[in-house]
């Protein structure tokens, strides 16, 4: 099994990659199977079903809008966010799918997209199940997918479908635990980024890689941009929670003007850097709960946090330039792969420690890693992002990654900093290790009460009257 850097990180469409991207492309695979198998022409009627944590939160997280589009032959990268509710408010409208983009049948919303709250599906709380019928009823074809973090999607029948996703790629430097990476950049005098670089070579040349994950920067940086020129002042749904990216902005700008204007500047705050940390997350996850454009990074849940780690180098390190980034990306993907194989990235599996946790984690080694951290500093500084978010709860309100998910992540960014500077203090040697601190996380999430991830049946999603 190999994972690729462009895996961890993927240009998708908000709200939530296991509860949107996930199932829009589970849906896409069906009807592709259809298509591949000349069996789309004989469909008069497809259903979907939707278990677990997909059904308890899916409304919340545009599940079902996200199987309608996947269904239709739109894809999480490509989908035009702009249109995208009104693509299926059309199809619910006049009671009809264009399968795969071609190929129509009528469709009965209420009955053909069933959200089963209460009911799970073996391997994953993440489960869906697609049935295609003919004129008379018969099944044509039915597959169970399971949407296991990130935007990842593995068959029914696919081994391990709750922890990784199948590829046999070899790889120049293998490595499953974080002992055996130090390992091989102490062999090689290689630090993480480039044992990472080398291995992205069995999947393409490495200009690619530098181009993709700067087109990755790139989406960052527009998702930022998106979030603090929104000129709507509520997030959609029943929260209406306040849009504080663009106002915070604004005012920041206000006070940069006003002290380059004073011929004597007043005392500078020590913290002001945090100001834009906490606007950069804030930006990328109002942005996310609006079903915008998106990086997931690894999860959309948490996706607000390596971007504003990367502004945060990007706008106060003075020698941050792309070579940077890319350094940054894959020190970062090293991580997350580490924790995707020996852990998870689902809310709905591990809680929120899985999602923020995680991303705090890649962040911290990323930055400390373009700060001149060695190998064993980047590992350490992910040690500490992960540790001190152990047994973080997922309870989102009313099924919304609004509430805690937003501020979570302005609280995590700014964590992912204080790790990597404080990692880059010591000499790289700890008490703990990142391997141990994973082991930890998966422990804490296999213990946790379902109610805690990702069903919005504890902590805060029943403590707070959603409006």
């Amino acid at each position: 099994m190999a994972l690729s850097v462009l895996d961890l990180f993927s240009v998708g469409i908000g709200p939530s990659s296991s509860h949107t991207v996930g199932p829009m492309r589970a849906a896409r695979l069906f009807t592709e199977g259809l298509v591949g198998d000349g069996l789309l022409d004989a469909v008069s009627r497809v259903r979907a079903e939707l278990f677990g944590s997909l059904g308890a939160t899916g409304h919340g997280h545009g599940s079902d809008k996200a199987v309608i589009l996947g269904l239709q032959g739109q894809d999480p990268e490509t989908v035009d966010t702009g249109t995208a509710d009104e693509q299926v408010r059309a199809s619910t409208d006049r009671g009809q799918l264009c399968l795969a983009g071609t190929h129509p049948v009528p469709f009965d919303r209420s009955e053909d997209v069933v959200m089963h709250r209460r009911k799970s599906l073996p391997a994953h709380p993440n489960g869906m199940t697609f049935s295609a019928h003919g004129a008379d009823g018969e099944l044509l074809r039915e597959r169970t997918y399971y949407s296991v973090g990130g935007g990842f999607v593995v068959d029914g029948d696919a081994s391990g479908a709750d922890r990784v996703v199948a590829d046999s790629t070899e790889v120049a430097h293998p490595f499953t635990t974080g002992d055996q990476l130090l390992e091989v950049c102490r062999r090689e005098g290689m630090s993480i980024a480039e044992v990472m670089a080398a291995n992205e070579r069995s999947w393409r040349p490495v200009e690619d890689t530098r181009a993709a994950l700067l087109h990755i920067w790139d989406v960052m940086q527009e998702c930022v941009e998106n979030g603090c020129t929104r000129t709507e002042a509520r997030l959609p749904g029943g929260l209406k929670v306040r849009r504080r990216a663009p106002g915070l902005r604004a005012r920041l700008r206000e006070a940069e003007a006003a002290a380059d204007a004073c011929a004597v500047r007043p005392a500078s705050d020590p913290l002001q850097a945090m100001e834009w940390i906490n606007l950069y997350a804030l930006a990328v996850n109002e942005e996310n709960a609006s079903g915008g454009r998106i990086v997931t990074a690894p999860t959309n849940g948490a996706a607000g946090i390596i971007p504003a780690v990367l502004h945060y180098y990007a706008r106060f390190i003075a020698e941050a330039d792309e070579d940077g980034v890319v350094e940054f990306l894959l020190t970062a993907a090293a991580v997350g792969i580490l924790i995707k194989e020996n852990a998870s990235i689902s809310g709905a599996e591990m809680g929120c420690q899985g999602e923020v946790g995680s991303a705090c984690s890649m962040a911290a080694a990323g930055l400390c890693a373009v700060l001149g951290g060695t190998p064993e500093q980047v590992e350490n500084a992910a040690e500490v992002g992960m540790e001190h978010n152990l047994g973080l709860t997922c309870d989102p309100v009313g099924g919304l990654v609004q509430i805690p998910c937003i501020e979570r992540n302005a609280i995590a960014s700014v964590k992912a900093i204080n790790a990597a500077r404080l990692a880059l203090q010591g000499d790289g040697e700890h008490t703990v290790s990142l391997d141990q601190v994973i082991k930890t996380m998966r422990e804490t999430g296999n213990d946790m009460k379902i109610k805690y991830k990702e069903t919005s049946r504890g902590g805060l999603a029943v403590n707070v009257i959603e409006c």
